[in-house]
């Protein structure tokens, strides 16, 4: 590929899922067990003791909500990464007034003018859409080759620089796919915890043991609730990426038709 069409595309920097995970799960133990954990927190500064507020409530939850709080801090961060990601290969103007202008180009047969605005707008559309325009130009002077072959050479160029683009804008999407359902289980496996828990306070013999059965009802809710609202904010940052990757998609699909079919059109050979 020619140096110009290689100009427009500029690679983010790529963020390790796993990565992630591992300083998100580092920060949830931390905010655990000194925030939430510390001894203001419970009755008589003492955390064997009932909650005193919120905070203490939430560490009365257990262990498995600084993995549930790791896996929900994954979900914002991966979240914010994919924003960045995909608006970068949106480029800088409207992608629909990006397609819409491409095309008009195109029908006026002004290849040269439409490579110029990807090179304003930037972005993995406009890297596709550049990488076929180069290819449209130089198989316009190659008498080597009959119609026919050049449309399929133009289709294949528009093919392999979308499938060089599309691992990129999905990254960590099937991290953030996953977390929808670990979420859930994780926080339905804390509740099972803590109900056993409260089941066991109350069998003891004579009088429950009070602390212990609060304590089991606060690790069942509590993980419930961190299990919920991780799962339902990652469905939410799944649906919303995979809505804007459909949307570069579609955009490709349709300035490739036009590039095809603009060379049909306006070239015998």
């Amino acid at each position: 590929m020619e140096a110009q069409g290689e100009g427009i595309k500029k690679k983010g920097i790529t963020v390790s899922a796993g990565l992630v995970i591992a300083v998100c799960y580092v920060i949830a133990l931390l905010f655990f067990y000194i925030v939430l954990g510390d001894e203001s927190n419970f009755v008589g500064n003492d955390r064997n003791n009932h909650a005193d507020n919120l905070m203490g409530t939430i560490y009365k939850g257990g262990i498995i909500v600084t993995i549930l709080q790791a896996l929900l801090l994954t979900v914002f961060a991966l979240s914010i990464e994919r924003y960045f990601a995909i608006k970068k290969a949106y480029g800088k103007g409207s992608l629909v007034k990006f397609v819409a202008n491409i095309k008009a180009f195109l029908q006026k047969g002004e290849v040269a003018q439409a490579r110029e605005l990807c090179a304003t707008q930037r972005g993995a559309v406009a890297s596709v859409v550049n990488s076929a325009l180069i290819k449209y130009e130089a198989v316009a002077v190659d008498d080597e080759l009959n119609k026919e072959q050049k449309v399929l050479s133009i289709q294949k160029e528009l093919e392999e620089a979308a499938a060089l683009e599309m691992p990129t804008l999905q990254q960590n999407l099937p991290v953030l796919a996953a977390l929808t359902t670990l979420g859930t289980l994780l926080g339905l496996l804390g509740t099972v915890i803590g109900m056993i828990r409260s089941f066991a306070a109350l069998a003891n013999a004579g009088a429950p043991d009070s602390i212990a059965l609060s304590t089991g009802i606060s690790e069942a809710l509590i993980n419930t609730a961190f299990g919920i609202a991780t799962g339902a904010f990652a469905v939410i940052a799944y649906s919303y990426y995979t809505s804007k990757i459909d949307t570069i998609t579609y955009s490709i699909d349709e300035v490739g038709f036009t590039i095809v079919q603009s060379y049909s059109t306006m070239h015998n050979k």
